[in-house]
């Protein structure tokens, strides 16, 4: 049998294919999902759950003049395969400069958004809504969204807004943990049916008219008619809740049935005002390993296709695990230590103590505004929380911590997962911006490890600081002694409150390392002495506060400050450096490295370092060029003085 697959370049070459070929088809897109990541890794569950929807909506909607709108953006695998990107993907999916692993609005006409977080879909889509609608377009919009997602407080607004306004939205909701509804029952389908039927809605329709048209009487007669029309649904469907902010409730409904689909969603499209399809997914579909662990198969480093093994087993520590562990052990000590995270209890290495000390952990699923104003509350009633999240999610509740947290002065502590760098997941998951946002919070703490023995030392440190909120970053990826072995040789100092360590002298330059770039330093430092500079490192470890007699001290005897960091130099590490060389009136060359003005692509994470300057090599050239420049006396007279 032909495959179809090869065929299709576009949306408008699907729907050219007989309906009856399109299950053929979802098993061909899937196929090519699995065999795609198990060579280059990334997220499969939900792609190959949502392959049988995506084909039913490219095959009903006119895209992309009609607007199909994703949240988060880890299950578009097939999309990006239908509209164009098939053998792109399966060449690049995931690489440095190739095909986006979350939708990305650069890479194709069909990603209408770039997301990568839970949430922004619906408010999307209604503006796009909107906006079309105020152009005299007769264009659909669609957005598709998690279950877990739409529990957000930016999409329950968003529906409460859609409501309001009564825009003609579709809204999908995938539902593929069964979080809603655990059946789809033949009443439920009939119901649907029922209430989809363009004479039954054009009905009511006129109904609603003609009751209009008595004052006196009608308001009371229609809001009688709808009450019995609310209650039977209310009886018979399980989506009061979206109804009664405004929306068409249709569902639940079995999204692996494409001959349902195809019949009802034109029906439902055609409608007048904001409406949800409840759909009913299996995470993993089509790849039996991964529909009876959802959970192990979300995503996957490369993969065996047979046995499911990896290609490559980690058998180094990783920060997260490191994590894990100081954890249980701290909670063993101390009962009024507890952890909370946004729906990634894996991710941030807190299963085994939600294992252990269940009445401590908490998972509020995609919803840090609250999570983070919840733990205000936890640090104010006498426990410890620890805010565990991925630093670029913690973005995403900004005004929690200054308003709920730091105003209070409430001991919560961030433990920042992820902060740099992340490679491949792009930038809608580097965590670049926190070492600046936290650092200009009044009463903030900020930290960072060197290494995986120091951060053990600094989780601890964190637990003992009680007269404020306190934030730690810790980056992806194995502990930083396994990558930078130079910082085996140095043995670890006591934590104290602002105060960083020196680990080697020098004369001509003094590199400042905060967190994961001290390791990156101290080889830059030896390769510049092999050329005959004299280069110092100083493990930062605080970038609030400053160890600012330590940083004047180095500003008399050194002819060069640099400053290194895997976070956005704006604002950053360094930009707290010459602030206080200013405020001392002290002038001296200094180079900032980190991540520049800009958002960094996806790729391997050694690859994006050097791409910003921070690999050892790029900062020696750095070095050297910048001490090519310098006069003989780079401290100035009135500093001298000091």
């Amino acid at each position: 049998m032909t495959p179809l697959l090869p065929n299709i370049n576009s949306p408008l070459d699907l729907r050219k294919l007989p309906k009856e070929e399109l299950p053929r088809l979802a098993r061909e897109v899937r196929d090519c999902i699995i065999e795609t990541v198990s060579e280059k890794g990334g997220h499969l569950g939900a792609g190959l759950g949502v392959t049988d929807l995506t084909i039913a909506l490219h095959y009903v909607l006119n895209t992309p003049e009609d607007f199909l709108v994703w949240d988060v953006g880890h299950q578009v695998q097939a999309h990006k395969i239908l509209t164009g990107r098939r053998d792109a993907f399966k060449k690049s999916f995931r690489q440095y400069k190739g095909i986006s692993g979350l939708v990305n609005s650069g890479e194709s006409p069909y990603d209408v958004f770039t997301t990568g977080h839970g949430g922004p879909s619906i408010s999307a889509a209604l503006g796009v809504a909107v906006a079309r609608r105020r152009q005299g377009k007769n264009t659909k919009v669609v957005a598709v969204i998690g279950d877990t997602s739409i529990a957000n407080g930016m999409a329950l607004e968003a529906m409460n807004h859609a409501g309001h306004i009564r825009e003609n939205l579709v809204v999908i909701l995938n539902d593929n943990e069964m979080s809603i509804s655990k059946s789809v029952g033949a009443m439920s389908r009939y119901l649907t049916q029922l209430i989809s039927n363009p004479t039954y809605n054009h009905l009511r329709d006129e109904v609603e008219t003609l009751i209009g048209r008595f004052p006196k009487v009608g308001g009371r007669v229609l809001g009688k008619i709808k009450y019995i029309e609310e209650g039977v649904k209310h009886l018979l469907v399980p989506g009061q809740l979206f109804e009664n902010l405004g929306f068409r409730y249709f569902g639940p409904l079995d999204g692996h049935n494409m001959e349902s689909m195809l019949d009802l969603f034109p029906k439902i499209f055609s409608m007048q005002g904001p409406v949800l399809i409840h759909i009913i997914t299996k995470k993993g579909k089509g790849m039996p390993m991964a529909e009876a662990d959802p959970i192990r198969w979300h995503a996957s480093a490369p993969f065996d296709m047979k046995t499911g093994e990896l290609k490559k087993k980690s058998t180094e520590l990783s920060y997260t695990e490191v994590f894990g562990q100081t954890m249980c052990e701290m909670a063993e000590a101390d009962p009024n230590i507890a952890a909370l995270t946004g729906g990634m209890p894996d991710g941030t290495g807190l299963v085994k103590f939600g294992q252990r000390f269940p009445e401590r952990f908490f998972d509020v699923g995609i919803s840090e505004e609250h999570g983070i104003t919840f733990c205000a509350g936890l640090a104010y009633g006498g426990m410890r929380p620890f805010v565990t999240v991925y630093s670029t999610f913690l973005q995403r509740a900004f005004d929690q911590i200054v308003h709920d947290i730091a105003l209070q002065n409430l001991p919560v502590i961030f433990a920042m997962d992820r902060g740099g760098l992340v490679g491949e997941d792009g930038p809608t998951h580097h965590g670049v911006l926190d070492i600046s946002f936290m650092r200009k919070i009044p009463g903030m703490t900020v930290l960072a490890p060197r290494d995986g023995k120091e951060f053990v030392q600094m989780l601890h440190f964190v637990v003992g600081h009680t007269s404020g909120p306190i934030a730690l970053r810790y980056p992806r990826g194995s502990v930083t002694e396994l990558l930078h072995p130079a910082l085996t040789s140095h043995a670890t100092t006591p934590i104290e409150l602002g105060k960083a360590e020196v680990l080697r002298e020098g004369s001509d330059v003094m590199l400042f390392g905060y967190g994961a770039m001290v390791g990156p330093a101290l080889e830059a430092a030896e390769a510049l002495e092999r050329d005959g500079v004299s280069a110092g490192v100083v493990n930062a470890r605080f970038a609030k506060p400053l160890d600012e007699e330590l940083i004047l001290a180095c500003a008399q005897k050194t002819k060069l400050m640099v400053t290194l960091e895997e976070g956005c130099v704006a604002g950053g590490y360094g930009s707290a450096v010459l602030e206080a060389l200013a405020a001392h009136q002290v002038t001296i060359p200094a180079l900032c490295l980190g991540i520049p003005d800009r958002f960094i692509e996806h790729g391997p994470r050694a690859t994006l370092l050097d791409l910003c300057g921070l690999s050892p090599q790029k900062i020696v050239e750095s070095v050297r060029s910048a001490l090519q420049g310098i006069s003989p006396s780079p401290v100035s007279s009135a500093s001298a003085a000091r």
